[in-house]
């Protein structure tokens, strides 16, 4: 390898990691200009700059032109593209250039793998991560702790707990201990099961296998408890983490505030509120909106707008389920009007309303029994192109026939049809029992046959 070539690699390397795609390509061309025929080391040095910087066109014009110039690619060079491809999660593109590979005969060796088999096991699909990682076995090459881990995440991921720990005994029986991104993630897969005396069972053996459990160790189980409900055994692992000198971060104390809030448990939530601030961990987005959410369930919409206006005030953009959330807190307070005025917020936020924001507001309306604004959201709807759903209608179509008005009914009913929303067991029991009372046998049992025909059985009353 002459100097020259060394000097311009590592020219186009520096350029590279600057993110100057065209100062990098622009050596390259300097060196063929020079009469210096790029070889592998540019070639590869150029494929890596380019993935790194996401220049994917480029990089597959690169790799024809290396195989034009006669410069034919090694391992390191599929690897890169294969790499590459992978971490864009573009399978297609990466299981081409490992065909193209094993067409050429090149030997892939465990990077190649690792790539792949941690492309599929991220997306869940383990028969394609079972094959390569037989193929990885046929080459005589063994995976080590970060492959079996990958392995192990695709199974939990999958929901397939039996195969993750059947692979963990597999790594540990050959040599390959678990570390703690191991455990974790085996954890993690049995917390989504609600498996918590297993999880518990594994943070012993972590000890005993002198792997000391990190944060995100704790974390993990404290949110398995509090989505159990078991916000007692949350809290003493979160003193147990304090006690091994583990410092919470915002995760953690989201995940207990958010365990606080669903059990009503509001006063506890602004206690861990304040213990977070004193150790200057600050709130997010999800911490404000897990707690205006909560102040809204329990009709505190004044203590909601608090927190709303601080997090304004902090610079953190409130999104749109925040804000629905607020309007849902003065549609149970019985205050909707107040509720369709914070649309103004909204949009001045450049938040548009969502489905949610409008069903909330149309249930609310249907429970104070003003029947005609909800045509009026209708209609905003329409000229805002968000398109009701069967609840939407549901909503309206049962608030007109419970209080007689089939008249109206009948036209939301024959708007719903005519927007192509199919009706489903409850509207047509709504529209039944409104016609029945108001003594309208003919299109009830109408409605009734229309029903059957759809597949949809009657309530026993009928």
């Amino acid at each position: 390898v002459f100097p020259d070539v060394v000097t311009h690699n590592v020219m186009i390397d520096a350029r590279f990691r600057a993110g100057d795609v065209e100062a990098a390509m622009a050596v390259v061309d300097s060196m063929v200009s020079q009469g210096i025929k790029p070889g592998i080391l540019t070639y590869n040095a150029v494929l890596k700059g380019l993935c790194r910087n996401g220049k994917w066109d480029k990089a597959r014009e690169v790799f024809r032109a290396m195989n034009e110039c006669g410069v034919a690619p090694d391992v390191r060079s599929f690897n890169m593209l294969i790499g590459g491809f992978c971490r864009v999660k573009e399978p297609d593109e990466a299981m081409k250039f490992y065909k193209e590979m094993r067409r050429r005969g090149v030997t892939p060796d465990i990077v190649s793998f690792s790539c792949l088999i941690g492309l599929f096991a991220r997306r869940g699909k383990m028969d394609r991560t079972a094959a390569y990682l037989r193929e990885m076995r046929e080459f005589g090459l063994m995976p080590d702790g970060v492959i079996y881990t990958m392995v192990i995440g695709g199974y939990c991921r999958a929901g397939s707990m039996l195969e993750a720990l059947r692979v963990r005994d597999e790594m540990v029986g050959r040599g390959c201990l678990p570390d703690v991104v191991t455990y974790n993630t085996l954890l993690n897969g049995l917390c989504k099961e609600r498996r918590l005396s297993d999880a518990e069972e594994l943070l012993t053996e972590m000890r005993e296998r002198g792997v000391p459990p990190d944060l995100c160790t704790f974390t993990t189980l404290i949110h398995g408890y509090c989505r159990e409900g078991n916000i007692e055994k949350a809290l003493q692992l979160f003193e147990t983490m304090l006690h091994e000198r583990l410092t919470p971060d915002i995760v953690t104390y989201n995940t207990l505030i958010d365990g606080m809030c669903r059990q009503g448990d509001l006063g506890k939530a602004n206690e861990l509120w304040d213990d977070m601030h004193s150790r200057e961990i600050f709130p997010n987005h999800i911490t404000y909106s897990i707690l205006i959410d909560s102040h809204c369930e329990k009709g505190q919409v004044d203590d909601a707008f608090g927190f709303l206006d601080e997090m304004i005030n902090k610079g953190i953009v409130p999104n749109i389920m925040t804000y629905n959330s607020i309007i849902k807190g003065y549609c149970r307070s019985g205050n909707v009007l107040k509720g369709q005025q914070f649309l103004q917020k909204m949009r001045d936020a450049k938040v548009l309303p969502d489905l949610i924001t409008y069903n909330t507001l149309i249930h609310g309306y249907v429970k104070e029994e003003k029947m005609h604004e909800t045509f009026n959201l209708l209609n905003m709807m329409e000229n805002e192109k968000v398109q009701p759903d069967t609840v939407t209608y549901n909503m309206i179509i049962n608030g007109f026939s419970v209080h007689g008005n089939m008249q109206e009914a009948d036209w939301v009913y024959k708007k719903m049809g005519a927007r192509g929303i199919e009706p489903d067991r409850y509207t047509y029991m709504s529209m039944i029992n409104g016609h029945v009372a108001a003594g309208n046998s003919k299109e009830s049992f109408q409605l009734h046959d229309e029903m059957l025909q759809k597949g949809f059985a009657p309530d026993d009353k009928f």
